[in-house]
Parts: structure tokens; sequence; C-alpha cells
């Protein structure tokens, strides 16, 4: 069998591609749920949040996921996709774990139907989702990548500043996850040990397709994570402006949390742009 030409690298598999969607369709129903109806979580989620700044920052994370899944079917192509999929399966195993330690705050008894059938779908998608992430990521690393590609080396300084914020995502979202009662000094609002452990799943998820990044060390890889990157740096910048009365503006995690979400956004956008040069420059396919 002939090698696949570098200029042509493998294609999502049929599984991948449907795995993807129904994630995408079920991070959109989160997106409504958390972010647009965050006061309302009582009947819209699979469990009460009490504070409405820690269902739209968890809703600003299904927003980022569902523009990181599309983008990523978009591309067509396993080297473009693997880093989104390793995030994804990274969010949701620890979704996962969150959800079976606190299984008793779920909406599995609630009295209204919309609850309760939140709350099951919630379980379901976090037992199945996972362990088919893992099953589809296998068959596409079987197949490997086009032979020969050729890579771009990102700037130093991009990849500094991924790797910065990564780390501070890595151990802020460690912490909060291992110990959710250090959210009272780590977050600038109140969060309970399974929001605290959510809104962990996202940070670690981020660190860790941060750390992919730069050791990918690659522009062609990196326009769909940086589009993700920049919505969801935007999307929770916006959230203590949407529920300031939720904030502890007077404590220093206040203001790490909005430098942060700042950092990510303009990170997101310079990388963006940075790829948008390299594709300006690339030669056009015969």
């Amino acid at each position: 069998m002939n090698e696949p030409d570098a200029r042509y690298p493998r294609p999502l598999l049929r599984s991948t591609r449907v795995l993807l969607l129904a994630f995408a369709a079920l991070t959109v129903l989160a997106f409504v749920a958390l972010f647009v109806l965050s006061g309302q979580t009582e009947r819209t989620f699979a469990w009460t949040i009490d504070v409405p700044a820690t269902a739209a920052f968890m809703g600003a994370g299904y927003a980022s996921g569902t523009v990181l899944v599309l983008l990523a079917l978009r591309s067509g192509s396993w080297v473009t996709t693997r880093a989104p999929m390793v995030t994804i399966l990274v969010f949701a195993t620890l979704s996962l774990v969150a959800t079976l330690v606190h299984l008793s705050r779920l909406h599995l008894a609630a009295p209204d139907p919309v609850a309760r059938f939140a709350g099951y779908l919630w379980l379901i998608v976090y037992l199945v989702v996972p362990v088919g992430m893992v099953v589809v990521t296998a068959l596409q690393e079987r197949l490997g990548d086009a032979v020969g590609r050729r890579r771009r080396a990102m700037p130093l300084w991009l990849r500094l500043l991924i790797a910065a914020e990564g780390a501070v995502m890595l151990v802020v979202g460690a912490a909060l996850f291992l110990a959710p009662a250090s959210a009272a000094a780590l977050w600038p609002w109140p969060l309970t040990p399974l929001t605290a452990r959510t809104v962990a799943a996202w940070l670690l998820a981020y660190g860790f397709a941060a750390a992919l990044v730069v050791r990918d060390n690659d522009l062609g890889r990196l326009r769909v994570p940086a589009i993700a990157y920049a919505v969801f740096g935007l999307l929770t910048l916006s959230v203590p402006v949407r529920f300031p009365d939720d904030v502890a503006w007077a404590e220093p995690a206040a203001t790490a949390y909005v430098v942060l979400a700042v950092a990510v956004a303009l990170t997101g956008l310079a990388a963006l742009a940075t790829t948008r040069r390299l594709r300006r420059g690339r030669p056009a396919h015969p």
C-alpha cells in the first residue's frame, strides 16, 4: 500500500464524526441551560446551581467546547482533531468522576420531569462519552497521520504565554478538584464541592490542551484550539460582568480571575492572527 501524501492527512472515521456531532449537540443544550438560563438550573439542568455565575462559567466552557468540536469536524482530519478530542476526553472523564462522587446532588428523583430528565441525561452522557472517545481515539491512532507532514514552529513568545496560562489553569484546577474547600481562597465566588470539581474539569481540560499545543509546537494545528481558547476567555470574562453581585471583588481571587480571562482571550486571538498569517503565506496546492 502506498504511503499517504503529506498534503492529505488521515480523514476522520465515521464513528469519530458521529460521536463528535452528538457531543456538539449536547454541549449546545448545556450552553443554553447554563449560560443563557443561568438562574433557572433548578428546572433546566442536572442539578441546582445556586450561584448564577457558576452556571454561566460552566456554560462558557460548553460554548467553547461546541466551537472546538465543530471546527474540528470542519477540518475533517485527525491531525487537527487529536488535541480537541483529548481535551474533551479529559473534561468528560473528570466530569464523570465528579458526578459519581456527588451522585446524590443530581435531579434523579426530582418531582419536575424536566429536571429529572436533565439529571438522567447528564448521568448517561458522562457514562457513555468517555468510553466512546477512548474507543474512537484508539481507532484513529491505529490509522496514524500523513507521512512527512511539515511542521511550522510557533513563535517563542506565544509558546511561553500558552504554557504560563496552562500552568495556572492546571494548578488551580487540580486544587479545586482534589480539595474543593480551597475554592474559598482560589475562586472569586462561592462554589459547592460538586461545582468546584466541575469548574476544575474545565480548567484542567484547557490546561492540558495548552500543554498539548506547546508540546506539538505546530502552527498548522493551532487554528482550531486558538479559536476555542479565545471564546473560552471572552465568555468567562463576561461572567463577572453579568453577575457582579456574585463576585467578591475585594478578594485577590477576583483580580486573578479577570487577569487570567483577559490573558486567555488575548492569547487566543493572537494565536489565531498568527495562524492566519501562516495560511496567507502558504503556497497553493496544485
